[in-house]
C-alpha cells in the first residue's frame, strides 16, 4: 500500500513547491482544494495545510475542521495553515506592525521532533501580513525570528500531533526547510520514504494491467519526454495492444522524425510513423497569425490521427502523457471556486472518438517523469531534451510557413543545437531555439552582395518556464554559431541573439 500525504490548498503560490519537497523526500503526496471532503483512506499518513493570500481574520477566510483531522492524523500548518491552527485552538492572530516578506533568521527555542537536527540559527523565507501574537493553550513555542515572536510551534501528545510554521520551508531560501519537512514526514507521520521511481514503475504497470486487461490503446506520440514515458509504461503493461501514432507534421526539428522512430523501435514500442508534411503545409498556406497557425496544426493533427486510429479495429482507450501540473485543481484567490487547468496532448480527441482516457503520468511532476524515463531505460538524450512547442517550428517562423522556410530553419537550428552540445552548454540551458524572422537584409559574401533572411538565437534559464532569464552564453560561442550558420545555410546572412527575459517577453516569439 502506497503511503500518502495530503496537502490542502488554500490558494498559496507555493502549494506545488510543498508537493515537490515531499516527493523529493520519497513520499507520495497529492494536492486537493481545502473545501473538498477528505477521504481518510488506508495509507494516508498526514495532512499539510498550505499558505494562502487570505487573512484568517477575513470574514470569508477559508476554514477546515482541524479537530477532525487530528483525531486520525498528524497535521502541519504552513504560514496561513499555521495561523489558522492558532486561531481555531484559541490563540491570537492579528495584523503585523509591518508586512514581513523575504529572508529572516530563524532561532530554535526548544528541541522537538519537527526541528530535530536543525541548526540553532538558520535562514527562512517569510511571506505574510498577519502574525501569531499568542499561542493557543497546550501548545509550545519551538522557534522565533528577530521580529516574529512565534515562528514555529506545536503540540506533540498522544492525542495531538500538530505543528505550525510561520515561514515557508518549501522554498529554496529556507536553508533547513527540506529537513524540517522530512522530519514531519518521518519523525511525526512515520513515513518509510519508499516512493521511488522503481516503486512507481512496478505499481503503475500492475495498475495498468488491471485497468486495461486485453483492451487496445491508441496514442499520439510527439517524441517528447511525457508521451514517450507514458507510452513505455503502457507498452510494458499491454505490449503490442498499444498502438502509437507519430505524425510528421512538417515542422519538426531536422531528422527528428527518423531519429524518434528509431528510438521507439529500440524501446520495443509498437509505433506507426505517418508522413503528413504536405497535408500540414497545405493547411498552413497563407496563415500568418500565430493563433491561425496553431489551429491549423492542431486541427490537421486531429484529422490525421483520427483517420489512422480508425484503421485499427477495437480501440477502447486513448493514451495521453498528461502530467500533474496540468490536472491540479487550483483554489482561486477570489473565492472558493476552483480553476481546473485542462491540457491534453491531443485536445478534443477523447470526445470525438468516444474513447476512455488512460493517463499513467497524471500524478507526476516533470522532473519525476524524467527520473521514471531514465529508470525505464529511455535514452538520456531523449529524456533531457529541451522543451519544444507543440506547433513546432511553425511558431518559430514568423509569418507564413513554407517548406523552404522550414528547411532553412531546420538547418540553422541543427547547427545551434550541435554547437551547444559541443561546447557543453546544452544541459546548462533550459530551452534553446532558433527563430526565422520575416526580415531580409543586405550582406556581403566574397565579391557578391546578398539579400537574405535573419535568424534570432534564443536561450533561457528557467525552472518551470513560468519565468525565464536569458542565458549569458559566451561571446566566443555565439561568434562560432553565427559563422557556422551563415557559412553553411544558404539563405541566411545575419544572426542576432535575443537578450529578453520572461516577463516581459515570452520564451517563444509567437
Amino acid at each position: 500500500m502506497t503511503e500518502k500525504i495530503l496537502i490542502l490548498d488554500f490558494g498559496s503560490q507555493y502549494t506545488q513547491l510543498i508537493a515537490r519537497v515531499v516527493r523529493e523526500a520519497n513520499v507520495y503526496c497529492e494536492i486537493q482544494p481545502y473545501h473538498k471532503d477528505i477521504v481518510f483512506e488506508p495509507g494516508l499518513k498526514g495532512i499539510i495545510l498550505s499558505g494562502s493570500p487570505f487573512s484568517v481574520n477575513d470574514e470569508k477566510a477559508p476554514m477546515v475542521d482541524i479537530d477532525n483531522m487530528l483525531e486520525k492524523l498528524p497535521v502541519l500548518g504552513i504560514c496561513y495553515g499555521a495561523q489558522l491552527t492558532a486561531k481555531l485552538f484559541n490563540g491570537l492572530v492579528a495584523k503585523s506592525n509591518k508586512r514581513e516578506y523575504g529572508r529572516a533568521n530563524f532561532t530554535v527555542s526548544k528541541e522537538s521532533e519537527l526541528l530535530k537536527g536543525i541548526a540553532n540559527i538558520s535562514q527562512v523565507w517569510m511571506s505574510h501580513s498577519d502574525t501569531i501574537q499568542k499561542l493557543p493553550p497546550g501548545f509550545e513555542l519551538l522557534g522565533t525570528t528577530e521580529s516574529i515572536p512565534v515562528a514555529a510551534f506545536g503540540s506533540n501528545t498522544a492525542a495531538h500531533k500538530i505543528f505550525g510554521l510561520q515561514f515557508h520551508p518549501e522554498v529554496y531560501h529556507s536553508t533547513e526547510g527540506k529537513k524540517i519537512v522530512s522530519n514531519f514526514l518521518v519523525n511525526i507521520c512515520g513515513c518509510k520514504q519508499d516512493w521511488t521511481p522503481a516503486h512507481f514503475i512496478t505499481d503503475t504497470i500492475a495498475a495498468l494491467k488491471k485497468q486495461l486487461g486485453n483492451d487496445k490503446v491508441v496514442m499520439g506520440l510527439s517524441g517528447g519526454v511525457d508521451s514517450t514515458v507514458a507510452a513505455t509504461l503502457i507498452s510494458k503493461a499491454i505490449g503490442d495492444n498499444l498502438f502509437g501514432i507519430f505524425v510528421d507534421n512538417g515542422v519538426l526539428r531536422k531528422n527528428e522524425f527518423e531519429q524518434v522512430l528509431h528510438t521507439y523501435k529500440q524501446l520495443g514500442l509498437n509505433v506507426k510513423g505517418v508522413n503528413a508534411k504536405e497535408h500540414f503545409y497545405t493547411k498552413l498556406a497563407g496563415k500568418i497569425l500565430p493563433e491561425e497557425k496553431r489551429k491549423a496544426i492542431g486541427g490537421s493533427f486531429i484529422e490525421i490521427f483520427d483517420e489512422e486510429a480508425h484503421n485499427i479495429s477495437g480501440i477502447s482507450w486513448l493514451g495521453q502523457g498528461t502530467i500533474y501540473p496540468d490536472v491540479i485543481e487550483s483554489v482561486s484567490v477570489h473565492g472558493p471556486s476552483v480553476t481546473i487547468k485542462s491540457h491534453h496532448n491531443v485536445g478534443g480527441l477523447p470526445e470525438k472518438m468516444k474513447l476512455k482516457l488512460v493517463e499513467p503520468l497524471r500524478f507526476l511532476f516533470k522532473d519525476e517523469v524524467r527520473k521514471i524515463g531514465l529508470e525505464l531505460g529511455i535514452p538520456e538524450e531523449m529524456i533531457n531534451r529541451h522543451p519544444f512547442p507543440g506547433p513546432g517550428l511553425a511558431i518559430r517562423i514568423l509569418g507564413e510557413v513554407t517548406e523552404d522556410k522550414v528547411q532553412l530553419l531546420q538547418e540553422a537550428d541543427s547547427i545551434y543545437t550541435e554547437q551547444l552540445k559541443k561546447y557543453n552548454l546544452y544541459n546548462t540551458v533550459w530551452q534553446a531555439g532558433t527563430i526565422l524572422l520575416p526580415v531580409k537584409s543586405v550582406g556581403v559574401m566574397g565579391d557578391e552582395r546578398t539579400y537574405e533572411y535573419t535568424v534570432a538565437l534564443r536561450a533561457v534559464s528557467s525552472v518551470d518556464g513560468m519565468t525565464a532569464d536569458w542565458s549569458h552564453l559566451p561571446y566566443e560561442f555565439l561568434a562560432t554559431v553565427s559563422n557556422e550558420i551563415i557559412n553553411n545555410v544558404k539563405g541566411i546572412n545575419r544572426v542576432v541573439y535575443d537578450i529578453s527575459s520572461k516577463p516581459p517577453a515570452t520564451i517563444e516569439w509567437e
